[in-house]
């Protein structure tokens, strides 16, 4: 590509689904298999023609986001080109394109902050096509979006939330735009006719507007799409990374009181003693795990747990938690950031 690459990431929305941890922090920074679910998703870039020539523009909510994302990506990442825009009204997908339009010029790509996938980026300075939908078939798409392609392998239109069940491939919510200035246009014109959905402007009706206008928009297959958009899926997610390559059991198990069920990945700032942990654990930085049984939780930075025993629990930062062990009867607690729970 000659041209720079234009990452968007829309991340403003409030997270409802993941409260309590959203209250304290944007849902992106949620930790999931040792990284935040945002370092995860960054990953995926590092397979672009020319990762090092684009420039990232990251949509935040006011508040959180803005206050912690911009500076996340300094420590983390000090050589990124970023840009950052403020959505303060949750108008939708397509609304917020609209506020990044001083960056957005030549080839772009969109991806929705809870979207983890495995895919393959290095085609797409060979890409002819105006633009690619990455897309999954799935049982149930009646709760997502959905592209319907025609006979000659393009597609036709999307239907966003579709009552049917015909069609399953669902759009999981990463594109690829040859032009960004044509997406905007079709945005401009989605918002003056008031294409809407739930009072949101959703992007799927903006491409819609795209192939109305001749737009040639294909779509790329993927077999694996991870989502971290709810505690559930989260915990899920986590699973299925450590088991592709984030589990350190063979790092973590060298503690002589501490017995690891693989996978896991315990931080190496980590104290863990007199404990059982696993399968299926993310324990986090400068935590101290002390007589305790935990398998198939996420544990955040900074966080005590004392004879304690948690099964399916989501643990945020700089928490305290205090219990009698017993395995049999094994806690599943969803606690956000600095928070307490002490059993007698």
């Amino acid at each position: 590509m000659t041209e720079t690459l234009k990452i968007v990431i829309p991340m403003a929305g409030w997270g409802t689904r993941m409260r309590p941890h959203t209250w304290s922090k944007p849902k992106p920074l949620v930790n999931v298999a040792g990284k935040t679910s945002l370092e995860h998703l960054l990953d995926m870039f590092k397979s672009l023609p020319e990762p090092e020539n684009s420039e990232y523009i990251f949509i935040v909510g006011p508040f959180l986001g803005e206050a912690q994302i911009p500076p996340f990506i300094k420590a983390n990442y000090p050589n990124m080109k970023a840009h950052y825009v403020v959505q303060h009204e949750m108008k939708g997908q397509s609304h917020a394109l609209s506020l990044a339009r001083e960056y957005l010029h030549g080839p772009m790509i969109m991806c929705f902050s809870d979207t983890l996938m495995e895919t393959d980026f290095s085609f797409l300075d060979k890409e002819e096509a105006d633009g690619v939908a990455w897309i999954m078939p799935v049982e149930d798409p009646r709760r997502f979006g959905v592209a319907e392609e025609g006979t000659d392998g393009f597609v036709k239109r999307f239907i966003e939330k579709p009552q049917s069940m015909d069609n399953n491939l669902v759009v999981v919510g990463c594109y690829y735009f040859k032009s960004a200035e044509r997406l905007l246009a079709a945005i401009d014109d989605q918002m003056q006719r008031g294409v809407m959905l739930k009072n949101e402007y959703f992007l799927t009706d903006a491409i819609s507007i795209m192939i109305e206008g001749g737009a040639k928009i294909r779509t790329k297959k993927i077999s694996t799409w991870l989502d971290t958009g709810t505690i559930e899926a989260t915990l899920d997610t986590n699973r299925i990374l450590l088991d592709r390559g984030a589990d350190n059991s063979s790092e973590a198990g060298n503690r002589t009181t501490v017995k690891i069920e693989a996978p896991v990945f315990i931080h190496p700032t980590a104290q863990v003693e007199a404990a059982v942990i696993g399968p299926y654990v993310s324990i986090g930085a400068n935590c101290k795990i002390h007589s305790a049984v935990i398998q198939d939780s996420i544990i955040e930075e900074g966080t005590q747990i004392t004879r304690a025993a948690l099964k399916r629990s989501l643990i945020g930062r700089n928490c305290r938690v205090e219990g009698q062990v017993n395995p049999s009867e094994a806690s599943s607690l969803n606690i956000g950031d600095n928070s307490e729970v002490i059993h007698p």
